[in-house]
Order: structure tokens, then sequence, then C-alpha cells
């Protein structure tokens, strides 16, 4: 090794156990924080949240005395796009118990309309708040649409498409768009704990703040006596992590795959592409279903006879990747489309609005169509459609640490529906920021859609309205 090409003494050698010490040791002060200090602990904010910000005033204060990055951004970024693609393969592969509620599949498709509803009234809210300032101060006419971009889509869309209108005549558009997604993960921490917070006050749910009122664990509790063992020649965690794994990597050869047969083609590569590799926690969701199908036919064809999959360590991988996913994400914030003073403005205005309508919305929504579990369901969506959706999970993980309710199965399947109806909105992306006339031909096209959607989100109790009628 001394004396090949890598050296054992280079930092390139450790900079990933460094980073990844400097993540989960924030975690553990975190946590230790939020058992010790009354106020941490009542306040209900997670200790992956307290972390990231731990983390992220490190980041500015060692840059501040020594001048050099603390940590590899780039490196966060990735620890953050892997972490959510690699949580939702978790989430997916779990054996789910036979839903004997009818409701199920309808509750992932209108799940799939909150969403998109979401996206479109951001979106709106964005440009109308974009458009004035172009007529008041000069900002640039299309820069509101980056609000669902970066609240609802997260840095990577906010990157794609700030870069895209740079090379529209946006100056600072990559920044602008950063700092967009940036501000959505503080708009999720912020809403999500008040909300949290007025729920503990008004009794309306239980919160567990012992590990021991959380779950009393037995050999009998975390696996099925069908299972593999804990430990034979390959250790049963080893198993599932492998499965993972595997998983994840197929849904990198499908991407790459794609990238094979169609790279070149202009609208591939313009939207198709980044969709694609923006969305790849939804493929591997798609590749673990795949992957669940295949076992079954094995264990049909008596191919395979013991269980494989284990609930219990699926859960736990996935509360691991949310959690340095959440941490990652809050330490990469990039604020500095804040140093420009042209950009004060539409900034504060299109986070701050953003963050209201997407509370109200998601409030209104799930109060009324999934009354049965609200706050679970508000929590995931809010938390996924201001930061990304392990920030929803995070959230939702508060008060349902188990995941007990339909709310997470939700927030994972409802993903391909998603992108059917939100196609147009990529699209108008594209379009919008080519002139005025495009710019108000979008926000015609996008009320119309906010107005079909929630037609058909609501279309039951329509029906039951105007039916007869």
């Amino acid at each position: 090794m001394v004396n090949g090409s890598v050296q054992l003494w280079d930092a390139g050698v450790w900079s990933l156990i460094v980073t990844a010490a400097i993540l989960l040791g924030s975690m553990l002060v975190a946590n230790s924080l939020r058992l010790r200090i009354k106020f941490l602990r009542r306040s209900l904010v997670p200790s992956s949240v307290i972390a990231g910000f731990l983390v992220l005033f490190e980041r500015w204060a060692y840059k501040a005395i020594t001048g050099e990055q603390l940590l590899d951004i780039s490196m966060l970024e990735t620890l953050t796009y892997h972490g959510l693609g690699i949580g939702f393969v978790c989430l997916a592969l779990r054996s789910l118990k036979q839903d004997k509620d009818k409701n199920s599949k309808r509750d992932v498709f209108n799940t799939s309309l909150v969403v998109v509803n979401t996206y479109l009234i951001q979106a709106i809210a964005g440009l109308i708040i974009s458009v004035i300032l172009f007529y008041a101060i000069g900002s640039f006419a299309a820069s509101g649409m980056l609000l669902p971009m970066g609240f609802g889509q997260g840095p990577g869309q906010a990157y794609n498409w700030g870069h895209n209108y740079e090379m529209m005549g946006f100056e600072g558009g990559v920044s602008f768009g950063l700092s967009v997604a940036a501000c959505g993960f503080i708009a999720a921490s912020v809403g999500g704990v008040i909300y949290l917070f007025v729920m503990r006050r008004r009794g309306l749910v239980k919160f567990t703040e012992n590990a021991e009122q959380i779950e009393n664990l037995s050999a009998e509790s975390i696996s099925s006596p069908n299972e593999i063992p804990m430990s034979e020649s390959m250790d049963k965690l080893t198993v599932q992590f492998a499965m993972i794994i595997v998983t994840y990597a197929l849904a990198y050869a499908f991407m790459w795959g794609m990238n094979e047969l169609f790279g070149g083609i202009k609208f591939y590569d313009n939207t198709v592409k980044p969709l694609i590799w923006g969305f790849n926690f939804l493929i591997g969701t798609a590749m673990a279903v795949l992957m669940k199908v295949i076992f079954s036919g094995f264990k049909k064809m008596g191919l395979m006879k013991r269980e494989y999959l284990n609930n219990f360590m699926m859960n736990r991988v996935s509360g691991l990747m949310f959690d340095i996913m959440v941490v990652a994400s809050i330490a990469a914030i990039d604020l500095t489309a804040f140093r420009r003073k042209e950009f004060l403005v539409p900034l504060i205005l299109i986070c701050v609005v953003g963050m209201i309508v997407t509370f109200i919305y998601c409030k209104i929504v799930c109060k009324r169509l999934f009354p049965s579990y609200e706050h679970e369901s508000f929590l995931a969506l809010y938390g996924m459609l201001t930061g990304t959706a392990s920030t929803g999970v995070i959230l939702l993980r508060e008060i349902d640490p188990k995941f007990e309710t339909p709310a997470s199965n939700n927030l994972v399947f409802q993903t391909l529906w998603a992108i059917v109806f939100g196609f147009p909105i990529l699209l108008l992306m594209g379009y919008v920021a080519k002139s005025m006339l495009w710019a108000y031909l979008t926000l015609a096209i996008m009320m119309v859609l906010f107005v079909l959607f929630n037609a058909l989100l609501f279309r039951s109790k329509l029906k039951a309205r105007f039916g007869k009628k």
C-alpha cells in the first residue's frame, strides 16, 4: 500500500470517515442536549435537526477562524442524495401486512394529488411574487418558479433549474435556487416543530420521550419464526444491508441504461435526465417492489424456504439513513444568495409565503382526507413539501416512531402518481422564463390545473354533494 498509488495517510483515504465522525458525533451531542435541556426536549425538535444546525454552526465558525472549509460540501450533498434513496429502498423492502382497509390505494393516490397540488400552489404563489417584483424592482420574472423546485423537490432540482435559468439570463440562479432549498429545510424544521408543540399543548397526540416508552423488544417482537437466524455463516444485518445495496444498485443500473439509450437527445438531456436522476428514490422504490415480487415467486416455486427480509432491521437502517440525510442536508445549507442585495426581498417574500401556503394547504387537505391519521399525514407531507422526503419521515417519527399509520407508506408509494400529474409543471418550467407572455400563460395554466386536480382530489365529496343533482 505504501508503494502503491494510494498512501494510507492521504486525506482522501480518511475524508469519508472524518465527515461521518463529525455528522454522527454531532448527532450524539444533539441527542444528549435534547435529553438534558428541558427547553429542547419540550420543543420537540428532532435530534437530527439539532445536529444539522450544530454542524452548520461548526462549518461557519471553522471558516471564520481558519478561512478554510471544515467539510467537503459535495460530500454532504452526496450523502444527502444517497441517504434519501437508500432510506426509501429500506421502507419499500419491508414486508407489509395485508391491509384490510379498502381505502389504502385511494389514500396513496390522494397523497400524490396533495403533493402535486402543493407544487402548483407554491409555483403560483412564487410566480405571482416574482412577476410583481419584476415590474417593481426588476427581479427575474420567473425566479418564483424555483419555489416548488427548492421546497418541493429539494436542492438537486433547485440547482438544476437554477442553472437552467442562468442560461436564460438569471444571473446567480444557482445560488438563488439553493438558498430557496435551504430556506425550505428551515421552514420544515420551524413549521414542523411549531405544529408538534401545538399538538402537545392541546393533548391531541401522545409523545414518547424515553426509549422504554416506545417499545419493549424481544426476539419474538423483531422477527418471525420462519426468518433466517440472527447469526450463522453470515450475520443477519449483513444480509439485510446486502439486499438494500443490491436493490439500490439495480436502480443505478436502470438510470445508467436510460442514459445509454437516450443520451444525446435534447429533450431527454434537458428534461427527462435531471428528473430520472433526481428521483433516484423513486427508481429505488420500484426496484424494491420488483425484488419483493421476485422473492415471492421464489417462495411459490419452493426455491426460497425462509424469510430473508426483516422489518425491524429495515426500519433501523432507514432511520440511520434518514438521520444522516437530514444532518448532512442542513449542514450543507448555502445562503450566499442573501449576500446579494437584489436577492434579499425576492428570497424573503417567496420563502415566507411558500412556507405559509404550504402549511395552510396541507393542514386543510389532511384534516378532510386523512381524518384517522390527520396529524401523521400533515407532518409527513409538510416536511416533505418544504424539505425532502426524509424531513417528512423525521417529523413523522416524532409521533409515529414505528410507522404504524399509513402515512409513511403513502409517502413512499405516492411518487409514481405524483410524477405523472406533476410532469406538466416540469414542462412549463422550461418555457416560463422565455418571455413575459409565457410567464402569464404558465400562471394561467397552473391555476387551471390546480382547480382540476383539486376537483379530482375531492371527487368523493363533490359527488356526494352534487351527484344527485
